[in-house]
């Protein structure tokens, strides 16, 4: 027995011995020069880099990935994806159709508006040098002879020796037919008629008497014009009255731009003694 523990301690001693010649040799190098410590550490960084797994991903900082983005390196997958609504697909598209649709449909108003507008012009003549005594009435009876009058309308200051309308047809046969009678005597001068160049704007319906009960308030009502800031409603209302006859409304009108105010004056009668006959 102390035969065999002499051998296996002898062993033992003799394994010690090898692994520290096989360290001793490691630590030196070609020549039998011992190695310094940083090429020993070396050493054994490149022994655990081998035992590192090969298929692992490289590490990149999350600074590195932000400076690659501020440089312009971007993917597509960098950005989310929004959420379409299913009625709002191609919005852009809906939204230049739906300008395109506003767009010809302006025009096309524009278009009907301008041919209406020639077509107006078309129907309508020009009337110059009427007698101030000539009424709208006696005009139009005149050219209904031509044709259906749509409508006349009598402009310039009523005062005037001379003024001029506007008579339009139902069509242009009318209208051609109406330059005939240019010449024609009507009061005091013979007319002058000539193509229109513009056409008679339509009149506010709002405007126009909607009863017989308006219609007969407007043959009782006058229109004045040229009245002094000065004056007062009261002051109108007893110069007409004094003049003409019972006052039953008055509208005395004006602004800071216009120098002189309008008035609408209604009066009790139509015709007679007093009333709008007087005035």
């Amino acid at each position: 027995m102390a035969a065999v523990a002499e051998i296996t301690g002898d062993a033992a001693a003799a394994a010690n011995t090898n692994n520290n010649i096989n360290n001793t040799t490691k630590n030196l190098d070609s020549d039998g020069k011992p190695k310094s410590e940083s090429e020993f550490s070396v050493l054994k960084l490149v022994d655990l880099i081998t035992k590192l797994n090969p298929l692992a991903k490289e590490f990149f900082p999350s600074s590195y990935n932000n400076n690659n983005k501020t440089q312009n390196n971007l993917h597509l997958s960098d950005f989310a994806v929004p959420n379409k609504q299913p009625g709002n697909d191609n919005f852009p598209t809906n939204q230049r159709r739906r300008n395109n649709y506003n767009q010809g449909k302006r025009q096309l108003n524009g278009r009907a508006y301008r041919a209406q507008q020639e077509d107006g012009i078309r129907r309508t003549v020009y009337v110059s040098d009427i007698d101030q005594h000539v009424t709208e009435e006696r005009l139009a009876g005149l050219f209904s002879s031509c044709g259906q009058v749509v409508d006349c309308r009598v402009c310039g200051d009523p005062h005037s020796v001379l003024r001029f309308a506007f008579v339009e047809f139902a069509d242009e046969q009318g209208a051609r037919a109406a330059l005939n009678l240019g010449g024609t005597m009507l009061g005091y001068y013979p007319v002058r008629v000539l193509p229109s160049k513009t056409a008679i704007l339509p009149v506010n319906p709002t405007f126009l008497p909607r009863s017989e009960d308006e219609r007969e308030m407007c043959t009782r009502t006058v229109y004045c014009t040229n009245i002094d800031k000065k004056v007062s409603q009261a002051e109108v209302k007893n110069f007409f009255e004094s003049t003409c006859g019972e006052v039953t409304r008055l509208r005395l009108l004006g602004d800071h731009v216009h120098s002189s105010r309008i008035a609408f004056v209604e009066f009790t009668m139509v015709y007679g003694e007093t009333g709008i006959s007087a005035a």
